[in-house]
Parts: structure tokens; C-alpha cells; sequence
């Protein structure tokens, strides 16, 4: 029995060109197939198009979506589609009548997806000159267009295609794919007919350089650090030659440190994923990064080091990833687990009505009277490195790589914790003279 293939259709403002695309499809040489168009919140005509298209011929269902972008409503219909194999088509563009036929003939058991040659039309003409592929090459440049079969089970078993605006979501969903192993194959036949507009996303897209890259390699790290030697840098044909000289240093289990939500990034990048806090610290200048790599320990060292020393006093600590390139400090990270503690001393300082507000004052100067206890001086002691719980029973310290140790410590350090007032500095003190 022949495999059911489902072509879908991301379908956006495309009035002019819908009609084209579908009737390209349909007439393509091979059968079972149903056509999936998603339209994503149109503002023109175009799914009242597709729609009159879809009465004439069962083969087409239209769906309707606020709109969400390109990749969500790919999603859409990969998830509607019956289809063993899917084949994306843009609303704009067209596709060969054999290609279908040819492609789903070239999907063996060791083939992951299957390609072809394409050709430009509209505003440009001529072929689509793509570079061979290899996995090396895909790590640097997509060389895969959209238009290209996979099966169904791989897009479900990499979670289909990102929804963040990341600008190349093909190249990001190809990648995903061929981690999972096996062949691309390109067909030497020009299977797609690519439109190019002059506002085409595609156009738009060759600005966004940087977040690009960066996407790619927050996603992609495994796949860069196993086919470049580490990540792709923004001069993308000089990424295995520079991370040549790139290093690396970890100590710990680093391997969910690129995901995440971003909870803060207003000065060091705060991720948090699966109850761990994850800390990028900011790029440090070149003569920082020397001082850095070459005569100190970095921040995120520091940090990791002296939690485990503060066990008990600041979240326990997981891990922690240095990346020099020429010995210079370039990047580094420190994980630890989210604290318990849900609130900082900064929440006390602003509302003179928190409940068990003294009992926690008097909490805070115990604490801090133990910290000193353990040589531990604060040098940043300041409203959002407190953490408490509700009513001050556990008490943690955060932001350690200003930590120094002393082995006498006198003096209150409470200077930067003013703002609290007079009356809530006394009941510190009070709580610090108790231990």
C-alpha cells in the first residue's frame, strides 16, 4: 500500500498566490494525498480563496487561526495531517507535479528527508543554487529548503518546529531532525519553484545575523559542538578554525544549561528550567577576560565553589561552565537549585505591612550573624540577594562571586540595607547580638 502523504500550508496575506499553489499540488502525479491549509489570521482575501478552492476538491481542508506565525501554523497542520509523510508548501511558491512521486520513492528506511532542486520565479528567476549537503555544512548554513518530505513520527519526536521568532525556523527544524541520525537526499530534479518577493521573510531575515546564530546554537549545542568543535561564531565559514582555539572548562551536569525560560536579563541572563536556576553572566571586556582566564577565577567559578562551602546558606549548587577562546574568558555559567526561599529583602523594604515582618528582621541579623561565623563577608549584601520564606524560618544568600573570606569579621553590615529604616535596622542588630 502506498504511504498517505500530507502536504500542508502555512497560508498568511497571500491572496495573489494561493490559487497557484494549491492547483500545483492537487495536480501532482501522486496519490493518496490530502492538502492541509492553515490560515494564520489573514487580512486579505486569502482564505476565502482557499476556502472556494477547498469546495472543488475533497483532497483540501482549510483551517482558520488567530495568528501565531509561520512555524505555529506549520504545527497546525502537521497536526491535523494523516499523513505518514509530510511535505510543506508554501502559499506562495508552486511544486513540481512529480515531485511528490519522486520523493516519497527516494524516503528509505536510512533517509530522514528527502530534497530537491529549485528554481527561482517572481522577482527573481534562475535556479537556487543550495550547496551540497553534509552535516558539517548544515551546522553553518541551511541548505535544505522548506519545501522537503520528513515523516510525521520525526516531527512529533523533535517537537515540531520552534514558534519563537528565531528568523531561519526551517534551518533550526532541519537540524532537529538530522540529529535523530540517517540521509539527506537531494533529488536532481527541480522539484520546488521558490517565489521571491521583494519583502519576503527571507529578505527581511538576512539582517538578523546575530540572532540567528545565537538561536542556533542555544538549540543546537550538541549538533555544533559534535560537527564545528563547538559553537557556530557569527563569521560562520571560520567556526571550526576559531573553536580550535576554544576551551572549555565544566565541572557538574551542564547539559540543560542552554533551556529555559528567561526570568531576568537586565544585566546577567537568569534561566529557569526544571527547578534550576541557570546564570549566563555577562561577556566581560577583553581586559577582563584576561584577568579572567589568566590571573583570577571567573564569576561563575567563584560562585559554584563557595556555595559548596556555604552549604545550608545559599541554594545548593549544580554546576558551573567556563568557555575561553586564546586563554581569554568569553563566556561562563553557574547553576544551582531554585531556591525554596520566595521572597527577597527587598519585598520588606517596600511594604511595612509584610506579615511576621520583625520576626523576619530579627531572622535576617541571626543570619547574617552566621555568616559571619563562617568567615563569610558579603561585599554585595544588599535588598535582592536576601531570599526568605514566608515567615523567615530559612533564610539564603545569593550572588556569591562578591564573597570574601575573613577570618574575623566585625561590624554590621547593614549600610546597604538602609532603605529599611532606623526601627527595622535596630531589630536586626537585635537578632545579630542573639547569636
Amino acid at each position: 500500500m502506498k504511504p498517505f502523504v500530507s502536504v500542508i500550508v502555512p497560508l498568511y496575506n497571500a491572496a495573489p498566490y494561493i490559487g497557484e499553489a494549491l492547483e500545483s499540488i492537487i495536480t501532482s502525479t501522486y496519490r493518496p494525498i490530502e492538502v492541509v491549509v492553515v490560515d494564520d489570521g489573514s487580512t486579505d482575501d486569502s482564505l476565502n480563496i482557499a476556502r472556494t478552492f477547498a469546495k472543488n476538491h475533497p483532497e483540501v481542508q482549510v483551517v482558520h487561526q488567530q495568528n501565531a506565525g509561520v512555524s505555529a501554523a506549520r504545527n497546525k497542520a502537521i497536526q491535523i495531517a494523516k499523513g505518514t509523510y509530510i511535505l510543506p508548501v508554501d502559499a506562495d511558491d508552486k511544486i513540481n507535479p512529480l515531485y511528490i512521486e519522486h520523493a516519497v520513492s527516494a524516503m528509505k528506511e536510512n533517509v530522514r528527508v528527502v530534497g530537491s532542486r529549485a528554481e527561482y520565479f517572481g522577482a527573481k528567476q534562475g535556479e537556487w543554487r543550495l550547496p551540497n549537503y553534509t552535516p558539517e555544512r548544515l551546522a553553518q548554513r541551511n541548505m535544505i529548503h522548506i519545501s522537503s518530505l520528513f515523516r510525521k513520527a520525526d516531527w512529533e519526536q523533535v517537537g515540531g518546529f520552534c514558534e519563537e521568532e528565531i528568523y531561519r525556523e526551517d534551518w533550526s527544524f532541519w537540524l532537529s531532525i538530522m540529529e535523530l541520525g540517517g540521509e539527506y537526499v537531494r533529488l536532481d530534479e527541480v522539484g520546488l519553484y521558490y517565489r521571491v518577493l521583494p519583502h519576503s521573510r527571507r529578505t527581511k531575515a538576512k539582517t538578523q545575523k546575530r540572532i540567528i546564530v545565537d538561536a542556533m546554537n542555544r538549540l543546537h549545542p550538541a549538533y555544533m559542538e559534535k560537527y564545528l568543535g563547538g559553537p557556530l561564531h557569527y563569521h560562520r565559514s571560520w567556526s571550526r578554525f576559531l573553536n580550535y582555539f576554544r576551551s572549555v572548562k565544566q565541572v557538574g551536569d551542564f547539559n540543560r544549561w542552554q533551556e529555559g525560560e528567561v526570568i531576568d536579563a537586565r544585566r546577567n541572563v537568569l534561566r529557569l528550567t526544571n527547578g534550576v536556576i541557570v546564570k549566563q553572566f555577562r561577556t566581560p571586556s577583553i581586559l577582563r577576560g584576561i584577568w579572567y582566564g589568566m590571573l583570577y577565577q571567573s564569576k561563575a567559578r567563584r560562585s559554584y565553589e563557595y556555595a559548596l562551602r556555604m552549604e545550608g546558606l545559599t541554594p545548593r549548587p549544580i554546576a558551573y561552565r567556563e568557555v575561553r577562546m586564546f586563554g581569554v574568558l568569553r563566556e561562563s555559567w553557574y547553576a544551582c537549585e531554585l531556591s525554596e526561599c520566595t521572597h527577597t529583602f527587598k519585598e520588606l523594604i517596600e511594604n511595612p505591612a509584610f506579615p511576621h515582618r520583625e520576626q523576619i528582621l530579627r531572622k535576617v541579623g541571626q543570619f547574617t550573624a552566621k555568616l559571619h561565623q563562617h568567615g563569610i563577608w558579603h561585599r554585595d549584601y544588599s535588598q535582592g540577594n536576601i531570599l526568605f520564606n514566608d515567615d523567615g524560618s530559612k533564610i539564603e544568600v545569593i550572588d556569591l562571586n562578591r564573597i570574601r573570606w575573613r577570618k574575623h569579621i566585625s561590624g554590621y553590615p547593614f549600610a546597604r540595607l538602609e532603605k529599611i529604616g532606623a526601627a527595622g535596622i535596630q531589630l536586626m542588630k537585635e537578632g545579630y547580638e542573639q547569636i
